[in-house]
């Protein structure tokens, strides 16, 4: 019996099962399930072996549950250093169309080094990705003008970048059509509106909320589990998958040579380098430092990419 995992619950897994293979319940096609077998990532240690987003094969056992005892390949993924463990990562989710990354420039704010780190991942993987700047209604004229600049810096680079506000609505219609008949990923820090996002896209799920902290301006975890949402229309239906506000983005299994391939604009101008194995940080005849010094490639990018970089040669994170 094969499915989709549509929540992680920790220990236990939800899988839709295909409606063609029979449970004997057709109205209740979930089934709460456990992993049966040692699942590895590209010999990647990760904390969660199964991902929401994932094809499984299931066994059903006699009191109503099952155990996964295999996963389909995965088309692709987002993945990141799990939390202080140099060891391992974890899956956000899998088999994806299209990732949105909801940031804020204010209350709270997102860095440009977690956009740059997670849009180097999804680069790495082949996952496209929507960047989503949220909050346009309580944004002063300085923090607008700065949240214009950032759409600007990543249009520019050629990712789609939407101004919105959940709140009074604008920007949704738009984003609602990207929605439709694709698997997407809905991701970034605890309190830019990821729950809110859902809401006014499914109303009916009514996903709680939470305010910011006064003391921090930060975000309050309330989604404690990924868990994948249908939405559109039975014959044009697609996914949201909603996942833990993540506060960093540690890398994973990027070598040196390989980070550059993941920031666009880097990976152009670097064609043009003296040396084929340029690292670009000091080698004579390095075109990304001349494109640097000339301001064709934004500090903050290239600053994004050196801590990749320092990921793989410092001690950041405990063995």
């Amino acid at each position: 019996m094969t499915g989709l995992v549509i929540k992680n619950t920790g220990s236990w897994y939800m899988v839709k099962v295909d409606q063609e293979e029979g449970l004997g319940n057709s109205a209740q096609p979930l089934l709460p399930c456990k992993v049966k077998g040692n699942f590895r990532l590209k010999g990647i240690r990760t904390t969660n072996p199964v991902a929401v987003g994932d094809h499984v094969t299931v066994v059903p056992n006699n009191d109503g549950s099952a155990f996964i005892t295999k996963i389909d390949e995965r088309r692709n993924y987002i993945i990141r250093r799990a939390s202080n463990l140099s060891k391992q990562a974890h899956i956000l989710a899998s088999n994806l169309d299209n990732v949105i990354l909801i940031v804020t420039v204010a209350h709270p704010i997102t860095t440009t080094t977690f956009i740059d780190r997670f849009l180097a991942t999804a680069e790495a993987y082949r996952v496209p990705v929507t960047l989503v700047i949220n909050k346009k209604d309580i944004y002063s004229p300085e923090e607008l003008q700065y949240a214009e600049d950032l759409a600007y810096l990543y249009r520019y680079i050629g990712y789609d970048v939407r101004i919105i506000s959940v709140a009074t609505g604008e920007g949704m219609d738009e984003i609602r059509e990207l929605l439709k008949g694709k698997v997407t990923l809905l991701s970034g820090h605890s309190g830019v509106g990821k729950s809110s996002f859902i809401n006014a896209v499914l109303p009916e799920q009514k996903i709680k909320t939470a305010e910011l902290s006064e003391v921090h301006d930060q975000g309050m975890h309330t989604t404690t589990f990924s868990e994948m949402y249908e939405v559109g229309t039975e014959n044009n239906s697609g996914y949201i998958i909603d996942t833990p506000g993540i506060k960093g983005f540690g890398t994973i299994e990027f070598s040196k040579e390989e980070t550059s391939h993941y920031f666009k604009e880097i990976f152009k101008i670097s064609q043009d380098c003296r040396f084929n194995n340029c690292t670009h940080t000091h080698e004579p005849g390095c075109a990304v430092l001349k494109a640097l010094e000339d301001h064709l490639i934004s500090q903050s990018r290239y600053d994004s990419y050196l801590s990749i970089l320092e990921d793989e040669t410092e001690s950041k994170y405990r063995e």
